[in-house]
């Protein structure tokens, strides 16, 4: 999982960063070495309790959902705060891609998706469903389904 990523034409920055990645500085502390570093808002779990991994990947969603360069970021950013202010959300580990936030029992790699993902619609309109990409507009209560049929186990558990 990336904790930081960047570009920059000047080799010199990319090999400070790297040096200051191996003499084991601290993310922020790479980014003053290299400012063409990017955070994204994970963290290390040097033993990687699944607890902590689940906090990190939350940071890193809620940067993503903040820094995203799209006509729909608002109504994402929304969406990714709310499930995570949401405690019993707040304890699985949270993934997601193209606007759908799902939730897992486990950590990465070995992903156990339960309940029902939350979704953000072309017209920012929210779901809660179990179809891809988005319920039928027409029928939007046929597709989708209340939150409360997964897990509610700390991630990392069986």
């Amino acid at each position: 999982m990336t904790l930081l990523d960047g570009t920059t034409d000047d080799l010199e920055e990319v090999a400070e960063a790297a040096l200051a990645w191996h003499d084991g500085a601290a993310l922020k502390d790479i980014r003053r070495v290299a400012p063409f570093v990017h955070l994204t808002g994970r963290f290390e779990v040097p033993d990687l309790d699944p607890a902590s991994m689940a906090e990190s990947a939350w940071q890193h969603l809620l940067t993503e959902a903040r820094e995203l360069e799209s006509a729909w970021q608002p109504a994402y950013q929304a969406l990714v705060q709310a499930a995570h202010a949401e405690p019993a959300l707040r304890r699985l580990y949270p993934f997601a891609d193209h606007g759908i936030l799902r939730f897992s029992t486990r950590t990465r790699p070995g992903l156990a998706a339960v309940g029902a993902s939350l979704v953000v619609g072309d017209d920012d309109r929210y779901a809660v469903t179990e179809d891809f990409p988005f319920p039928d507009k027409d029928d939007p209560a046929g597709s989708a389904v209340r939150y409360g049929r997964g897990g509610r186990r700390c991630p990392g558990r069986a």
